[in-house]
């Protein structure tokens, strides 16, 4: 077990800064997100499953995977996935390699969707995000990120 004694330093003013503005900050991306992508009739959650759905090889993935790629729980994505099925835009088919699961595929209409809803969410990240980030360094953050990821 790793020793934290070190860890119980009372944080710096910029550390409690940036700790307490974090959670405020991603609700409001969350939120900017979703409401760049509404008038296209699609949620953040939909878009970020159809984007990863048409980078998978045949345009398909395994619930579970995309659960996993997308940080949502198995129920979230079936909700998620029964929305996209509802408007054409995946079709949910039972896997040949596994009875038991399931896979969603992009349809072409799906795809369709993502590539008129791609320009607006990249002005959305840009204008929400990546322009107020000023000189950080866009590729140390990412690095930063992942290694949260991997340990939160």
């Amino acid at each position: 077990m790793p020793d934290d004694s070190d860890r119980t330093v009372p944080l710096t003013a910029d550390e409690y800064a940036l700790v307490k503005a974090f959670r405020p900050a991603m609700a409001a991306l969350a939120r900017a997100f979703d409401a760049n992508l509404h008038p296209l009739g699609l949620t953040h959650a939909e878009y970020v499953a159809l984007m990863f759905l048409s980078e998978a090889p045949a345009r398909a993935l395994r619930l579970g995977d995309l659960a996993e790629l997308c940080h949502q729980s198995s129920s979230h994505i079936g909700r998620t996935v029964l929305r996209l099925q509802a408007e054409g835009l995946v079709v949910r088919e039972q896997c040949s390699q596994d009875a038991r699961s399931f896979r969603a595929v992009l349809t072409d209409a799906g795809l369709a969707r993502l590539e008129q809803a791609w320009p607006v969410h990249i002005a959305g990240v840009r204008r929400c995000l990546l322009d107020q980030l000023g000189g950080i360094d866009a590729a140390e953050l990412a690095a930063a990120f992942e290694r949260i990821a991997k340990t939160a």
